[in-house]
Order: structure tokens, then C-alpha cells, then sequence
């Protein structure tokens, strides 16, 4: 009898997945039969070849950056600050092993912040930072080989994506390293201190991991940290967007602030002192770890109310005086609702996860507050009606806060075909166990702007408030989708992100062109996918 039934349900599952192989939609069956096989011959996430799924989690792989209005020669090559032991022990606070790497090629992902401080003071007057959360060089190899539908290179910039092929204004290529001061620190979210931090591991060997973001690790545990003798620590999206915009190495979940727990101005802080009006634009809940990280101080990413007070201006329990708040926040989050969260702590307020409803209504000009508020709405049209609100704010001269999201409190995961019918993934965190794929209604889709939409809103209304701006912009979905391991996700979300950098390219062709403009394009860590056949990829 137990036979039979373990027959009947082998038969079920080979139905099941060669009902999927007949779908229709290729990358979608891709990632339906790797999960429910635990197996591909095209590829696999983590370390061992034969197991479609081993590791959710982030890499220290090397990340590429594209840049566009200014090239990366002052910080690359020979002005690498890994070709300097006395640069890294400023930058580490000691020189890690095998770090120090006199033909290093590679730079620091602190130079993100430098290469913007650099812009500004060359006279750019339109700043914007791309940040793909979770983009490694792999990542965008799928991506740029489904949507050029053939394998066109192995190495290098690449092409395929509108960020790989564009050339409006003078463009470089280059890769940094993204390894923070310290994995882990033991903080007090009521009293914002840090009361201990890790052994320091940060640092990068090119001998064990690889010289470049397509190279092949020496020890394949390298890239999760797990390499013995030698294990530098992987960053997380916190202390990497830390390092992008704040320019310092500091701990894993540290939002803006040192080792220590002494806050650090952002260069958002810094322009906005200057009259600059700044935003930030994202896909997943406003004051996850990078939308936060433009703008918020924390000793804990965890702290998403107070994250999202310090964005919009409000004042929390832990500063004397609020911050001025950003010009434009545009993101998700909306209609996630929590009784209680420990991580936020003793002044959490039951309700939206991410700001109160007390908090919203507070900033809304309608009660006196500076914005112009715009909200998912039943039966309206998510890309219309921030336009409308748009417009409003540009008319009234007032700021502009969009609050969208679906299920999970994120924009819908646009998939590689450009539908949202997601497939099951992989579970973050325990690669053992799945999630069921997320089913969006129609009403999901269309009452949610797209990130394109986003982009271009934000970068109207700023510019509407001065002839210099700064903007954030974030494509978190594709790291949600790398955590999940879903290939499938991981390409819709590189696409979407690269329908908002042509956004952005359009935007500043119709508005005075590249003259004063500076656009850098990169992502904070990388993740653990590995292609074996990357010509799978191609067939729409």
C-alpha cells in the first residue's frame, strides 16, 4: 500500500511538472520544475552544483557599477584604496588579510558616495544614484540574455539591458568591493546605542573569491563567507547603502551610523543643506534598509516607524529636533498592518508597519503638513493618480509622499515575460521548504504606479523646486526575488529596474539633457546565482 501511494504521488509530480513545461511561459516553467525537482542543469543557487537551491542569502561577490555623466578613474585602477594598506586601515580600521592587492582593479563601495561628492563638485547639478538591490554580474547576465533573447557575452559591461547598451553621454564600467567593517553588533533600538560589535572580518581576497564580478571562486564557500582559513564577511542591504551614501564601513543592520552609534550625514543631508531638494524612490516598503539609508538614521534597519519619521520629517523619541525629511518619498508598504513588533521597540504604534496612520495624516498638507499625499485606491489607476498627485504638489509647491504596495506591502513582482504570474520559490532563509508563487489580483496591478512612474514623478516634482536635485532610486524587488531564489522574479525585477533607468534617460533628454547630470547605476550586494547553460535563458 505504501508503494502505491508513494507511485501515485511520484506520477502526480511528473504530471505536475510537465503540465508546467507546457505553459507557455518558459522562464516561469524554469524556475516550476528546478524547485519542485530541487535540481536544473542550467544553473543553481549557492555552492554546490548539483542542488538547485543551497544559500538564500547574500554574497560578497564583487558588484559592478555603471556610471553615466562621470567615469570612475579617480577611485579605480591605480587609485584603487585597495592598492593602499594605510587607506584600508582607515577604511577597516586594520588591514584585513589578503586585502591589500597592489594591481587591484577593483574599488570600495564607499566610493559610491565619493563619486557623487566628486560630481557635485564639478559642477553637476542633477544627481542620481540607481541602486539594483541584490545585482550582481550574474544577476544581470540573465537578465541582459533573456531580453536580448541570445548570449552576447561572457565577460565585462555586457549588453542587452538599456543600462549596458546606453550611450547618451559619456559611460564607464568598473566593480567594488562590499564587505562591511563587522557582520554583527548587539544594539538597543529604545536607547539608539550600540552596546557591543563582532570580530571585524570585512575585506576581499582576489585570490580566493576572483579579480573581477564574472570570475570563478578558487573556494566556491568564499562568496558566503564560509571559506576556511580565510572568511571575509558578507555585507547586508543596511551597511552597504550606509557605505553608498554615507561613504563609512560600519555593521551589518546599521542604518547611517558607525560602529560606535554616532550618526553620520548622508550626502542627501549634505545637499539638502545646501538648498537641494532630495528623494527616494523604491519598490519595497519606504524605510526598508536602502530607501532608509538615503536619508534615516538607526542603529537597527529594524526600526521601520521611526525610519519612515526621520524620511518624512517627523520627530521620533530619539532625536531632540526631527529632520527636515526628504522632498519625495515614493514607495510601498501600504495596507501591511501589525498589532506589535519587538524589533521596532517600546514606542511602536499598532497599525501600518511602516508609518502610522497618525503619521500619514500629520504630513498630509490638508492637516498642515508640507506633503501632498497619495495612496493606493480602490478602482483608481496606481500610475494616474500619482501623476494627478504630481501635478498637484508641482502646483501648490508642496512636497510629494506616495504610499502604494501589494501583497507583502511591495509593488507586484513583475515577472520575466512582463506579466505577474509568479511561480513558486525557493524559502528565503531555508532553502529546504518553498513559498507558494504570490497571486495578484487585476485590481493589484493597475492600482499600483510601476517604478518607471515613480521615477519620472519624483524627478518632476524635484525639479519643479530648483534646478538641482538628488534622487535614490531603488529596484529592491530584485533581491526579494534572489532571496527566493526564483530566476524567473529575478529577471522581471532587473527589467523593471531598467524600465526606470530609461525612465530617468528620457527624463533627462526632454529637460536640458546631460550638460549638469550624473547618473551612477549599481547594486549593494550580490547573491549566489550560478548559470551552467546561460542559452536556456534564451526563448520567449
Amino acid at each position: 500500500m505504501r508503494h502505491c501511494v508513494l507511485t501515485v504521488l511520484a506520477v502526480l509530480l511528473a504530471c505536475s511538472v510537465c503540465d508546467n513545461a507546457n505553459s507557455g511561459d518558459p522562464l516561469r516553467d524554469l524556475q516550476q520544475q528546478a524547485v519542485e525537482t530541487r535540481g536544473s542543469d542550467w544553473g543553481y543557487w549557492g555552492a554546490d552544483p548539483g542542488t538547485y537551491s543551497t544559500w538564500t542569502s547574500h554574497s560578497n561577490r564583487l558588484i559592478p557599477v555603471y556610471s553615466f555623466g562621470i567615469d570612475l578613474k579617480s577611485v579605480s585602477g591605480e587609485n584603487s584604496v585597495y592598492r593602499d594598506p594605510e587607506a584600508l586601515m582607515k577604511l577597516y580600521g586594520s588591514v584585513p588579510d589578503e586585502t591589500a592587492n597592489p594591481d587591484a582593479a577593483h574599488f570600495d563601495q564607499t566610493d559610491i558616495y565619493r563619486l557623487q561628492k566628486q560630481a557635485v563638485a564639478g559642477g553637476a547639478k542633477r544627481v542620481i544614484l540607481f541602486v539594483f538591490d541584490g545585482m550582481d554580474w550574474p544577476t544581470t547576465q540573465a537578465a541582459a540574455i533573456y531580453n536580448a533573447q541570445k548570449v552576447a557575452y561572457e565577460s565585462g559591461r555586457g549588453t542587452g539591458l538599456h543600462f549596458q547598451d546606453y550611450r547618451g553621454v559619456a559611460t564607464d564600467f568598473g566593480w567594488f568591493v562590499s564587505s562591511p567593517w563587522v557582520d554583527s553588533a548587539k544594539v538597543d533600538v529604545n536607547k539608539q546605542t550600540v552596546n557591543s560589535i563582532g570580530k571585524p572580518a570585512g575585506g576581499y581576497s582576489t585570490r580566493i573569491g576572483g579579480a573581477t564580478p564574472w570570475a570563478t571562486p578558487l573556494d566556491p564557500q568564499y562568496p558566503i563567507g564560509k571559506s576556511s582559513p580565510l572568511a571575509h564577511d558578507v555585507t547586508d542591504s543596511a551597511s552597504s547603502a550606509t557605505s553608498m551614501t554615507a561613504g563609512i564601513k560600519t555593521y551589518n543592520a546599521a542604518i547611517n551610523v558607525d560602529v560606535k552609534g554616532n550618526r553620520v550625514d548622508t550626502i542627501a543631508h549634505q545637499l539638502q543643506k545646501e538648498g537641494w531638494p532630495v528623494g527616494v524612490v523604491t519598490s519595497v516598503p519606504i524605510s526598508h534598509a536602502t530607501p532608509a539609508a538615503a536619508y534615516a538614521h538607526n542603529v537597527t534597519r529594524n526600526d521601520y516607524q521611526d525610519l519612515s519619521r526621520d524620511l518624512v520629517g517627523l520627530k521620533t523619541d530619539h532625536r531632540d529636533e526631527a529632520l527636515s525629511g526628504v522632498d519625495v518619498l515614493l514607495g510601498a508598504g501600504w495596507g501591511v498592518d501589525k498589532s506589535s513588533d519587538s524589533g521596532q521597540g517600546s514606542n511602536y504604534v499598532s497599525g501600518n508597519r511602516y508609518l502610522p496612520k497618525a503619521d500619514r495624516e500629520a504630513i498630509d498638507h490638508l492637516n498642515g503638513g508640507k506633503y501632498e499625499v497619495v495612496e493606493r485606491g480602490f478602482g483608481a489607476n496606481g500610475g494616474d493618480s500619482l501623476r494627478a498627485a504630481a501635478k498637484r504638489a508641482i502646483d501648490g509647491k508642496y512636497r510629494l509622499f506616495g504610499f502604494f504596495g501589494a501583497t507583502g506591502g511591495h509593488l507586484p513582482f513583475r515577472t520575466a515575460d512582463g506579466s505577474y504570474n509568479t511561480a513558486v520559490s525557493i524559502k528565503s532563509g531555508d532553502s529546504s521548504k518553498n513559498d507558494p508563487a504570490e497571486d495578484y489580483s487585476a485590481a493589484d496591478v493597475a492600482e499600483n504606479p510601476t517604478l518607471a512612474e515613480m521615477t519620472t514623478a519624483a524627478l518632476d516634482v524635484l525639479a519643479s523646486r530648483s534646478d538641482r536635485l538628488w534622487l535614490m532610486v531603488e529596484s529592491g524587488d530584485v533581491d526579494w526575488a534572489n532571496h527566493s531564489n526564483n530566476i524567473d522574479n529575478s529577471i522581471g525585477a532587473v527589467l523593471s529596474g531598467d524600465a526606470a533607468f530609461r525612465a530617468a534617460t528620457e527624463w533627462v533628454e526632454a529637460n536640458g539633457g546631460w550638460k549638469d547630470t550624473v547618473i551612477l547605476l549599481t547594486a549593494d550586494h550580490g547573491h549566489y546565482l550560478n548559470l551552467k547553460k546561460p542559452e536556456v535563458l534564451v526563448g520567449k
